[in-house]
């Protein structure tokens, strides 16, 4: 196909743009485009790669999308021959979306591409060498022809010769480097730019679709004949630096995407180490031979390794250490995952489970007396032992069998005598503890009612594992059931106010008094009911410690999605609006929950499931602190931060009014709050701000109406109290002091500043403290500190440690695990650090499970110890830390037959296998509970390597440690296996037979569909990713199991919620093609046949 004289080719690309332009407008069916094409192009002729660009650039009209006419109008140029594979990937390429996420790819490809054998037809003059237009998202678009093409090459129609071999080969190469670029761009923007996690799935979607493209390349009989030849070299070295390159960066997110696609790079890796390597000389061979070698032993081999075994130790310290890390920070014990992880831990042995279970919580309750961790952290302990355990010990009884009975009494009766009566007493004991806490004198006592209330213990028996008569006795209402106080509370409000004040209660009925508040307020968001919705936010913001309750027995989505749903859609005021401070205190109220929540847990807008650029509190939490340049600002935002100013400030005005409230919604407000406070404090180190005036307008702001946005304006504060010059830091220590101690204030309004206090406590103390080291001579800063000493002990639960622990583990003259002492004698003699203090806890872990004693302290242990060396040491560093202490053990249960090897690799197992509080919302997809709120997928944030990643990473070099350290290779094998029987995600239960066994317990319809909906879940993430959090895998919402003791804490048993995509089975190129494609699966069993492809 001879291309025309260069002089005509503006008339014919202007001919055929016109014709492609009127079959896109006109919807031309391609049938009739079929007939027109060859009487066009016996006119016009075009090479294939102006054709091919014509049809598939974007146009100054159209630069969204593809039409979805195009890829049929494509079919038929190929079956024409008037276009061809390598023209085709050349126009897909120039204007792909990728450059725009990839700028460092090349964006031109000119006439002389560098592709030796490339004729005349595909040269372009230099003239049009200029800015590319690109398509703003082509990736649906790419995905559908490479698919398309994919097909032609295994059908022999996409390469019919050695010149096409060639050109394709290259046009692939380019394809792969961009594609790489691509995603490690997206990698480094994970979080920075939440709109472009949805174009990342697109182009994921896409590249599966070009793996398939490529692997046929590479397979086709004609390439490998052009490999042959001598003048292929250059080809085939290019091909082998980009398969080199693309490989890595697919393997690194395939077990996220797509399982196949691992497959898939899998065979280009032994092309390129295999088959490309067969055209190379003999002296090059050995060294493709020893990189075959290598690889295979990386990928082969691990399952099939024998090691010797050693026995299953499941020791009293693997649960210790589990439960520990699940409640050091926000509560992590969702009731699916932990199940899993027990009956993975026990094998289905409930009463061994049973046991294991009450005495672990009591010993982690027993660990915080000792580590004198404070009435605080006590609180939320008490209450899982108390609240929390009896509706597991329920679950489990409804769960035995006749291979595995279980005998609630029995249990209890064996766990309890193993639990240390000096910390815990009996009824008579307590009388004899001077100085018993309030969160460990009555936990035995407590307990044993709570169980009697869910039905696991009869009277007599609490009398006899008391030791005396007691005059407790259950609550007056008895045992609370979700639904029925739901409905009770929908009716008369005031009723989850009351509840509200039960959450500190210690009798068995608050798990169920924390699902029904969360009902109620989910149900009042939906509604829309901000008055109500107010009072219950004030009262659980005013008690930080209650949210730790409420997340133990609910997920954090299920009731932070709708504040959040409801605060970015406000609805503004009603037409006959006739007061707007209403409205400033409803939303500052829900507004204040929400933060509570949120600064207390460290939670990100990512774990909130905020995906969208425009989110009012998303936009809040990532830059709410930080002010702006007022020529950044909108001429509203000035207009309204004038507003505030005069409002606040000027005495003329009238103070705030309607009018002001009335323009400026309250969204706007909040996120005005940093740049009016710098405002302030420019005005006030200036001195055009006198100190009456600030304290006239600054009590407006420590008022009910506005106090919630203290919040964003003292982190503001503290921000730039670090930075700010020497007149600046005057002015803002100036400010705090007038709003921590406001003159006079009503009750309403002192509960609520408190409130905000607990939530900036502190970072604003650490700022105060800076200040002062910075001026030591200054007398205001410790009035500051002693107004907040009340809040700090409430502002966070993070699982982070403070500065103080840190350092005793880091300095060579403390403790490791617990107080300074023997354990700081222990650490300096292993030389000092955390490196010494980590082995030290492991040592104490592992010598304290090997001989338990029957009324003993347990092992002094914090998970927060394991939390700073991961952030410290890294993950690998403190594997190796593990994995020593194994191989030591080892050596020394040889040398001396102590047999303590299996305890220590239980104790190394839970502490890998343990719920990590920093990843576990980010590693996690969050379970949408809620309808019509955050419906979308929700973006995935970069975290830090995790333990279990590690070791698996270990695990696959198994072979190179082998010929180094026989004896480590050993272990790492071993613990690997172990980690992963008990992070094993269960297989899919057979409906037919659950529905059975619950109607068997008197539950009768389980949710009507949820059932279903829960088996297919599990089934989809059973074959899914392997660190999928198991919670999500077992969505079931057990409404109905009242009756059984079935209250697990998410809604009457609720487990987590689930959606689950499925893939597309077929690809119809009519109007609607582009529709969920970024769902397709490379299945093991596809063949070309089984494709719809028009």
């Amino acid at each position: 196909m001879d291309g025309p004289a260069t002089a005509g080719l503006p008339a014919a690309v202007g001919q055929w743009s016109k014709f492609l332009s009127h079959a896109e407008r006109q919807r031309l069916d391609a049938d009739i485009f079929a007939t027109y094409v060859p009487i066009l192009f016996s006119k016009h002729r075009l090479p294939p790669a102006w054709v091919a660009e014509l049809l598939l650039r974007p146009t100054k009209g159209n630069q969204d999308a593809l039409d979805p006419r195009v890829p049929q109008y494509l079919q038929v140029l190929l079956k024409q021959d008037l276009v061809d594979t390598a023209s085709v990937l050349r126009a897909l390429y120039l204007f792909s979306t990728s450059h725009t996420q990839a700028p460092q790819a090349q964006t031109q490809i000119g006439p002389d591409a560098r592709r030796k054998g490339a004729g005349v037809q595909h040269q372009r003059p230099k003239k049009s060498r200029r800015k590319v237009l690109r398509w703003r998202s082509s990736y649906a678009s790419e995905e559908v022809i490479f698919w398309r093409l994919a097909k032609g090459i295994s059908q022999g129609t996409g390469i019919t010769n050695g010149r096409e071999a060639i050109e394709v080969v290259f046009m692939v190469t380019r394809w792969m480097a961009l594609f790489t670029e691509a995603a490690a761009a997206f990698s480094r923007d994970a979080f920075g730019a939440i709109h472009s996690l949805q174009a990342k799935d697109e182009m994921e979607s896409s590249r599966q679709a070009f793996m398939l493209l490529l692997l046929g390349v590479c397979e086709n009989r004609i390439v490998l004949t052009t490999f042959g030849r001598p003048g292929s070299k250059g080809a085939r070295r290019q091909l082998a630096r980009s398969l080199e390159a693309f490989i890595p960066s697919v393997l690194q997110n395939a077990p996220q995407i797509a399982p196949q696609a691992s497959q898939i790079a899998t065979q280009l890796e032994i092309f390129r180490t295999q088959t490309l390597a067969s055209f190379e000389p003999e002296d090059k061979k050995d060294a493709a031979v020893a990189e075959i070698s290598s690889y295979m032993d990386s990928i082969i081999g691990l399952d099939s390794v024998q090691v010797p075994e050693i026995p299953i130790v499941n020791s009293r310290a693997g649960l210790y250490i589990y439960i520990n890390a699940a409640l050091v920070g926000r509560p992590l014990l969702e009731d699916g995952a932990l199940f899993t992880y027990l009956n993975n831990r026990y094998q289905g042995d409930v009463e061994t489970t049973a046991v294991q279970l009450i005495l672990a919580s009591f010993d982690v309750l027993a660990n915080a007396v000792f580590r004198n961790e404070g009435s605080k952290t006590g609180h939320l302990l008490k209450s899982y032992v108390v609240n929390k355990v009896p509706l597991i010990l329920g679950s489990l009884a409804a769960s035995s069998s006749p291979m595995y009975p279980f005998n609630a009494e029995f249990c209890i009766t064996q766990a309890l005598g193993q639990v240390d009566t000096n910390v815990f007493p009996t009824l008579s004991g307590m009388f004899d503890m001077p100085n018993n806490s309030s969160f460990q004198d009555s936990v035995r006592q407590d307990f044993c009612f709570a169980c009697q209330l869910h039905g696991l213990l009869s009277q007599a028996a609490i009398e006899t594992l008391l030791g005396d008569i007691t005059y407790q006795s259950l609550p007056d209402a008895g045992r609370y059931v979700k639904d029925a106080l739901v409905q009770s509370c929908l009716k008369d409000l005031e009723k989850t106010q009351t509840l509200i004040g039960e959450l500190d209660d210690m009798n068995g009925n608050v798990g169920a008094a924390a699902q029904t508040i969360v009902e109620v307020i989910v149900s009042l968001c939906r509604n829309k009911e901000t008055m109500t919705l107010k009072l219950l936010c004030s009262q659980l913001a005013s008690k930080p410690l209650s949210l730790d309750i409420i997340l133990l027995f609910n997920k954090p989505q299920r009731i932070l999605h709708p504040l959040c749903d409801l605060l970015d859609n406000w609805g503004g005021y009603d037409d006959d609006q006739g007061e707007y401070q209403p409205v400033y205190e409803e939303f500052g109220s829900i507004l204040l929950l929400l933060l509570a929540f949120v600064y207390r847990y460290g939670l990100s807008p990512a774990d909130l499931g905020i995906r969208s650029a425009d989110s009012f509190v998303g936009r809040l939490l990532s830059r709410g602190h930080l002010s702006r340049p007022l020529e950044e600002l909108t001429d509203q935002e000035k207009s309204h931060l004038n507003g505030w100013i005069h409002g606040l400030f000027d005495t003329e005005a009238g103070g705030l009014g309607d009018e002001l409230m009335s323009s400026c919604p309250p969204q706007d407000f909040y996120l005005l709050m940093p740049t009016l406070f710098q405002q302030i404090v420019l005005a006030l180190s200036s001195r055009n701000l006198t100190e009456e005036l600030l304290k006239s307008g600054l009590e407006y702001l420590v008022d009910v109406l506005l106090l919630p946005s203290l919040v964003p304006a003292i982190l503001y504060l503290s921000n730039h109290l670090w930075a700010d010059g020497p007149q600046g830091q005057r002015a803002i220590i100036r400010i705090l002091r007038l709003i921590l101690q406001p003159n006079s204030t009503s009750n309403e309004a002192s509960s609520m500043l408190s409130s905000v206090l607990s939530i900036v406590a502190k970072p604003l103390e650490h700022a105060l403290r800076a200040y002062q080291r910075q001026d030591p001579k200054s007398q205001e800063v410790e009035p500051l500190l002693k107004a907040l000493k009340e809040n700090l002990p409430l502002s966070r639960r993070t699982g982070g440690t403070d500065h103080n622990e840190l350092e005793s583990w880091t300095t060579s003259i403390h403790g490791a695990g617990g107080a300074p002492g023997a354990a700081a004698a222990a650490a300096s003699a292993a030389g000092g650090g955390l490196t010494a203090a980590i082995r030290h806890t492991v040592q104490s872990l592992i010598q304290w499970a090997q001989n338990p004693p029957l009324n003993g302290m347990p092992a002094p242990y914090t998970h927060r110890q394991v939390l700073a060396a991961l952030k410290i040491l890294g993950a690998k560093h403190l594997l190796g830390i593990l994995l020593d202490e194994l191989k030591a053990n080892m050596d020394s249960a040889n040398n001396n037959g102590s047999g303590s090897s299996g305890v220590a690799y239980d104790v190394a197992t839970a502490i890998i296998c343990a719920p990590d509080v920093n990843n576990e919302a980010r590693a996690a997809a969050a379970a949408e509970e809620t309808a019509g709120a955050f419906a979308t997928p929700q973006p995935k944030q970069q975290r830090r390597l995790t333990l279990r990643e590690a070791l698996k990473a270990e695990a696959d070099d198994w072979k190179k440690i082998q010929k180094t350290d026989a004896l480590m290779a050993e272990t790492v094998v071993r613990l690997y296996r172990r980690v992963e029987a008990q992070m094993a995600l269960p297989p899919p239960p057979d409906p037919a037979l659950l529905q059975s066994d619950l109607e068997g317990l008197g539950v009768g319809d389980v949710g009507g569909d949820a059932l279903g909906d829960a088996m297919a879940a599990a089934a989809a993430a059973a074959a899914g990713d392997h660190t999928q959090s198991v919670a999500d895998a077992m969505s079931l919402d057990t409404t109905g199991l009242d009756g059984v003791g079935m209250d697990l804490g998410l809604g009457a048993g609720d487990l987590g919620g689930l959606s689950a995509t499925g893939s597309v089975g077929g690809l119809d190129l009519s109007d609607d093609i582009f529709s969920g494609l970024s769902g397709t699966d490379f299945g093991t069993d596809f063949t070309w046949d089984s494709m719809d492809l028009g």
